[in-house]
């Protein structure tokens, strides 16, 4: 009789159901479970491999007639921001991001809430309760954080940390070579900042920082108009059928 270690991770299949990215088609997922003392380097591994984090679970695309979804990734060392991410530094030099404890708060969840009503109004997610959203952040076995975004004051050059109202946030896990943006959401209401892209140039100069190569994009889905922005951060690198190819 073969016996198995009982904490090796085990992998599982989700039921097909309709793609939220291309119409007319049905996705399915491989996961498994994110828990106890291995799982930052479980979800490491997994990372490298394609898989994405959400809560305690590790998931990854496993269609069985598409291949659509591509794992990408920046790379740090070689990024140097064009003219339109110069433009979007600029129009945000009065914001500073703080990174702070993966909590959550009423005054995240309320900024969560009014981004999901303007921007996702049809997503699965906008039913989520503040008990859904705690769970959403608090929920992990990995080295997470949350990175505020507010505009400076008078002693942002002391503390490192903005004032007055959320402007953005990100859910961010640090792994051993990269920064991997979770979820991020901003105030609809301040898109003329470009908020989105802001928080993407922070964390590759955060990833630059500490010294790691990468920061982690999740899924970019040729012919999926909301997943556009995320191939203009290069060079990247996608996870193809051979390993990763870097795209310049």
């Amino acid at each position: 009789m073969t016996h198995h270690p009982t904490d090796a991770p085990q992998f599982f299949l989700t039921a097909p159901s309709p793609c939220p990215y291309l119409a007319g088609r049905f996705e399915r997922k491989v996961f498994t479970h994110l828990v106890g003392d291995r799982a930052p380097a479980l979800n490491d591994i997994l990372s490298q491999g394609g898989f994405r984090r959400s809560q305690n679970i590790a998931y990854r695309p496993a269609c069985e007639t598409c291949r659509s979804c591509v794992s990408v990734r920046i790379c740090v060392d070689g990024f140097s921001p064009n003219k339109s991410f110069k433009r979007t530094l600029k129009a945000n030099e009065d914001v500073v991001g703080a990174e702070l404890p993966a909590s959550p708060t009423s005054e995240q969840y309320s900024l969560f809430r009014h981004y999901l009503d303007s921007r996702h109004a049809d997503g699965g997610m906008v039913d989520m309760t503040m008990l859904d959203y705690a769970m959403m952040v608090e929920d992990t076995h990995v080295e997470t954080m949350l990175v505020e975004y507010r505009r400076r004051g008078p002693d942002s050059f002391i503390t490192g940390r903005g004032a007055g109202p959320l402007l953005a946030v990100a859910l961010t896990d640090v792994l051993a070579d990269g920064l991997s943006m979770v979820y991020s959401f901003y105030n609809p209401e301040e898109s003329w900042r470009g908020l989105g892209t802001l928080m993407i140039l922070d964390h590759i100069r955060r990833a630059r920082a500490r010294g790691l190569p990468y920061v982690y994009l999740g899924y970019w889905v040729k012919g999926s108009p909301k997943m556009d922005y995320k191939i203009r951060f290069k060079p990247q690198e996608h996870l193809m059928p051979k390993g990763w190819e870097r795209v310049d």
